[in-house]
């Protein structure tokens, strides 16, 4: 764990999709791409790895459709993927989303504990509620529940999993030849789990993690997923637009964890950024319009129907955005471009351009300067404790950062040049929590 002697510095992941982040970054001349191209994720992983990022992240869905960003249509189941680049990396956290409402807890609990014994402590599970009814479809499980419905169900599976990862105590397993003991039985516990929405006996039949528990994300921004994140997470992907609003977002959620008794400094809130960078501020503009170009022809409209909630297709492009109801899927991600949209007076044209790029994370384009004053700005502002890098294409996209931003940012000491230990707890500083069961 990070001395409290050393200073501050901020966190950064890199979220990857192959086919990169902007919606047309797979057509720029440069890019390769394919989240299901494993040679390059690899390559990309190892990249951030040599450049001493905390965490490699990759999103997750359950459906398909054809208008869909092509870094979400096709790609790898994300446990699979983190298994293999767990044997080509080294100390790069590895974190993967797993839904709460179309998982069971003993597979999500087994599969990440398994992921953190392959990687030796490097594991981090996304927690998401599923938003998008069409997933419905594919599972035999009726209706899709309601907002509301599936925060509820992610509360428990969050303590089911965090049960079930308790079920062996760290020293339970002794392999003693002569006595014949493979493992202390007194050592192992059953969870006995019952809840509204699940009853869960267990225990799990692999050993305790190396973390004791993967690192918990939590990426919901909505009333109920603070309130989640406060109780039970330890990092938080957020987005936001502005520097206000961030730092709303952050005091507001870091307030609420006293009431678990929760040390502030262990829950990092980690924000989206969609980086343009250029060696002029002229270069990075250009190349933020050379993306926007193939806007037209994209699924950004269907990208930004899906965001707010309702099918905006029939609206005038050119005009105001309508006034929607509030949606049951992404509930503060509609608020977020809503808001953007009234404050700055947006078309819809304009705003499924700003969507296709980073869908309602924050854009920031310019030189490696400016990158970095925009980060800074965040993080000592109370708004960040580091953020979740989103290039628009890859691998020039990262490179650029890396080459680029980076060797700015450990200029200004905000940085590390070297990892301080091998597990993703370490890298973020986080204390590993102790087995319930350790203190009978």
């Amino acid at each position: 764990m990070t001395s409290t002697s050393t200073p501050r510095q901020m966190r950064l992941g890199l979220f990857l999709q192959g086919a990169g982040h902007h919606v047309a970054g797979w057509r720029h001349p440069d890019a390769e791409s394919g989240s299901e191209n494993l040679g390059l994720i690899q390559r990309l992983a190892k990249t951030a790895e040599d450049a001493k990022f905390d965490m490699v992240f990759l999103a997750d869905g359950l459906s398909a459709t054809p208008d869909m960003h092509p870094s979400a249509a096709l790609r790898f189941e994300p446990l699979t993927l983190l298994s293999a680049l767990s044997m080509t990396t080294s100390h790069i956290g590895l974190a993967a989303t797993a839904s709460t409402t179309y998982s069971e807890p003993y597979h999500i609990a087994r599969s990440f504990a398994s992921l953190d014994l392959l990687s030796q402590g490097r594991a981090a599970w996304n927690v998401v509620t599923t938003s998008y009814d069409r997933t419905a479809a594919n599972f035999t499980r009726g209706n899709h529940p309601n907002h509301a419905e599936r925060y509820a169900m992610a509360g428990e599976v969050v303590d089911v999993v965090k049960g079930l990862w308790d079920s062996w105590e760290d020293d339970a397993i002794v392999r003693n030849k002569d006595s014949g003991v493979y493992f202390d039985p007194a050592k192992l516990h059953t969870l006995d789990y019952e809840g509204a929405h699940f009853r869960i006996k267990g225990p799990l039949n692999a050993p305790r993690p190396p973390q004791g528990h993967p690192i918990v994300i939590q990426a919901g921004s909505s009333e109920p997923g603070q309130a989640l994140a406060a109780r039970t997470a330890d990092v938080v992907f957020t987005a936001q637009q502005t520097l206000e609003e961030a730092s709303v977002f952050y005091r507001g959620l870091k307030s609420q964890l006293g009431q678990w008794n929760r040390d502030p400094s262990q829950v990092h809130l980690m924000p989206g950024v969609f980086p343009v960078i250029g060696r002029t501020a002229q270069e990075a503009k250009d190349r933020y319009e050379q993306l926007q170009q193939w806007v037209d022809t994209s699924g950004a409209l269907s990208m930004l129907s899906e965001r707010l909630g309702h099918d905006i297709s029939g609206y005038p492009l050119d005009g105001p955005l309508p006034d929607l109801p509030e949606s049951d899927q992404l509930k503060s991600r509609a608020k977020l471009l809503t808001d953007l949209a009234r404050r700055d007076n947006l078309s819809l044209r304009q705003l499924y351009h700003l969507v296709a790029g980073s869908r309602g994370h924050r854009i920031v384009v310019g030189t490696p300067a400016q990158i970095a004053d925009a980060l800074q700005e965040w993080f000592e502002g109370e708004a960040a404790d580091g953020f979740n890098i989103m290039p628009p294409y890859f691998p020039g996209g990262l490179n650029d950062f890396v080459a680029l931003v980076l060797p700015e940012l450990r200029r200004r000491g905000l940085f590390r040049t070297e990892y301080s230990g091998r597990t993703l707890r370490d890298h973020l500083g986080l204390s590993r929590p102790a087995s319930r069961y350790a203190a009978r």
